[in-house]
């Protein structure tokens, strides 16, 4: 076990996270809230350009109708297409963004262990 000190000399450091890299969510997860359900035009701008899930928290985007292009800044980057059919995870700490494909109605999950 890492002491304070040690513990202290490795914040900020860059963390190997297969998990993160495959937009995978790890076992073990329950969601803490869910935002409001948005479309094209009432999602945050915030959504559309680059931003980050905070620190182990991970989320997950829910498509109810239509289509978003979710891209991550994993190694390597992802770019997806997520609709109803299957929803798409986020790490905590990447960068990411989404641009809807024309209609589309999401909410985000936000997950913790």
């Amino acid at each position: 076990m890492l002491d304070d000190g040690e513990r202290a000399a490795r914040i900020g450091a860059l963390l190997e996270c297969p998990l993160c890299d495959r937009a995978e969510l790890p076992e073990g997860l329950a969601v803490t809230r869910t935002t409001d359900t948005w479309d094209e035009q009432t999602m945050p701008a915030a959504l559309r350009r680059a931003h980050r899930m905070a620190a182990a928290t991970w989320g997950r985007i829910r498509v109810e109708q239509g289509r978003l292009r979710f891209v991550a800044a994993t190694e390597p980057p992802l770019e997806v297409e997520v609709g109803p059919d299957a929803p798409q995870p986020i790490p905590p700490e990447v960068e990411h963004f989404v641009e809807p494909l024309g209609p589309v109605r999401f909410a985000v999950e936000f997950l913790k262990k």
